[in-house]
């Protein structure tokens, strides 16, 4: 039966890619603009389209397969995030990150972590610098008694679940941050801090010999063919028996999901370099707020690209997946407020980038990975978890397309549909309210 999927929309992402920037250039790879044939087309070249690239690799080493991205890789998504690799629960839209219960809980943080192993075994393959994965951990960090309290109930329920945590206090968190802006923080030992466009660049660089790889091609179209599909971009296509939409948000462009996801941007900034003795505390930290709906913060240092500080704050639901420069605008000052609050010995200091990302949640916090369709499947739904559930996405996804039935795609297969959400006006009004809102009552946290 012949149908054809095309796509309604690209994303725009305002602001350079920092994580990239700060980088060294590389070269791109060729767009896609002749016919060509493969076992597997994913489209998508980050967390997920690249995990799946390395899970069809390690499941079928003789498949012939190509990744395309409407970008280029580590500019988009990917290149956009906080680099926080998560092992805990960290569902955005709860008080305090947990999940349903203790039950549901252990078994995420098992995917999560397997998920973690999946990404320590590609560093190691393909060589991917140390300083891009450090096992460092993360603090949610409390500014107030109420955060506090929070940290103490969320420590509570890892006890309950045998997972090791460390209260800090406020010299504590000094001596990690250089802040004094901190009450208190809870230290979660198994986070992994990552340098997400070197890791992701890195496994592009470990996959490339044995997948073909296009950049800047986006596509706009798939056709049914009797043996699978035809991937189209605006100068060639790539006929494949089985295609992975590993495209996270964009997946409702191409109308799977449709009026069932939250396009949600985030925004951020980065410090130019920075005088380490000015800043104080350790070389490498990252703090999430013990409210979801705070601000982020985390510390680089010279193997990630510099000393530097990430500030991560302001959301907005834009389910056109279009930032403006009043958004631009408004988040750089609340951000630069936010920077001196913490740090005023480093008042003045400029920040070198600023730039928005693009989170996909769905309103029940589940994803969509798996079969689409005949030959179609998804790794898409981070639900703000762009490195972590997006790596097991991706291994889903491909586990899926190749008739695999395992822990991970068990694990997807039982989680519901998206719910649906009121009519689009509507949900934009009463989402981005309820954000402001909530990040009035997270306030310095």
């Amino acid at each position: 039966m012949s149908r054809t999927i095309r796509a309604k929309r690209l994303q725009k992402l305002a602001g350079p890619a920092a994580w990239e920037a700060i980088l060294p250039p590389r070269t791109a790879m060729p767009p896609l603009e002749t016919a060509t044939r493969a076992d597997f087309a994913i489209i998508g070249g980050g967390f997920a389209g690249l995990s799946a690239a390395r899970r069809l690799l390690e499941l079928a080493p003789h498949a012939r397969i190509a990744v395309i991205d409407a970008g280029q890789i580590a500019q988009g998504s990917a290149g956009r995030n906080s680099g926080f690799m998560i092992d805990l629960p960290h569902e955005l839209t709860s008080e305090d990150y947990a999940g349903e219960n203790s039950s549901s809980d252990s078994e995420l943080i098992r995917m999560n972590r397997h998920a973690i192993a999946f990404a320590a075994a590609a560093v190691d393959e393909y060589g991917i610098p140390s300083g891009y994965f450090r096992r460092d951990g993360k603090v949610n960090g409390a500014a107030s008694t109420a955060a506090h309290d929070r940290n103490t109930a969320y420590a509570k329920h890892l006890d309950k679940l045998g997972e090791g945590n460390e209260i800090l206090d406020a010299q504590g968190m000094k001596e990690l941050t250089g802040s004094s802006h901190y009450r208190s923080g809870l230290f979660t030992p198994g986070t992994v801090m990552i340098q997400p466009a070197g890791y992701i660049r890195g496994l592009l660089a470990g996959l490339s010999p044995r997948i073909a790889v296009h950049e800047n091609s986006p596509v706009t179209e798939l056709v049914r063919l009797d043996d699978g599909w035809s991937v189209r971009t605006a100068k060639g296509r790539i006929d494949a028996g089985t295609v992975i939409l590993a495209n996270n948000g964009h997946l409702e462009s191409f109308g799977f999901g449709a009026g069932r996801l939250l396009h949600i941007f985030l925004f951020a900034t980065m410090t130019e370099e920075l005088d380490p003795a000015r800043i104080g505390g350790t070389g490498n930290w990252g703090v999430t707020p013990s409210d979801p709906m705070g601000t982020t913060m985390r510390r680089i240092s010279t193997p990630q690209g510099g000393n530097r500080i990430v500030t991560r704050t302001m959301a907005k639901m834009l389910p056109e997946m279009v930032t403006t420069p009043g958004h631009m605008r408004r988040a750089t000052a609340m951000m630069r407020e936010k920077f001196d609050t913490r740090f005023p010995q480093l008042a003045g200091a400029a920040m070198q980038y600023a730039w928005a990302g693009h989170l996909c949640l769905s309103n029940n916090n589940v994803s969509i990975a798996g079969r689409l369709d005949d030959g179609l499947y998804a790794a898409a739904v981070c639900n703000g978890l762009g490195t972590t559930r997006s790596t097991l996405a991706g291994i889903a996804a491909a586990e899926a397309a190749l008739g695999h039935a395992t822990d991970v795609t068990h694990f997807f297969a039982a989680q519901a549909p998206p719910t649906k959400l009121p009519p689009a006006p509507l949900a934009k009004l009463g989402a981005n309210i309820f954000i402001r809102w909530k990040e009035w009552r997270a306030h310095n946290e």
